[in-house]
């Protein structure tokens, strides 16, 4: 794992930690955001807001979610796929 995936990785389950799980679909997420779809997660030298990644990542995620691992895996494994990190 490289730094930059550890340092996101501990961003998206600070950020969604406190989603009522299981989370059937993107707009269940963003209660939990602090600064709702505006929330921006940054490292080395990528920088996203939660909005780019629902838009950049939608394709590669399955809903419903019934664990806060589950969708942050599926978040960084799609990062990944599309080159984002």
């Amino acid at each position: 794992m490289t730094d930059v995936e550890a340092e996101l990785r501990a961003q998206f389950e600070e950020a969604f930690g406190s989603a009522d799980f299981p989370v059937e679909n993107q707009m269940d997420l963003v209660p939990a955001l602090p600064d709702g779809p505006g929330t921006t997660f940054e490292a080395g030298d990528v920088s996203f807001s939660a909005m780019e990644l629902a838009a950049n990542l939608s394709g590669h995620q399955e809903f419903p979610y019934a664990t806060l691992d589950e969708l942050v895996d599926d978040v960084i494994a799609a990062l990944k796929s599309e080159g984002m990190i």
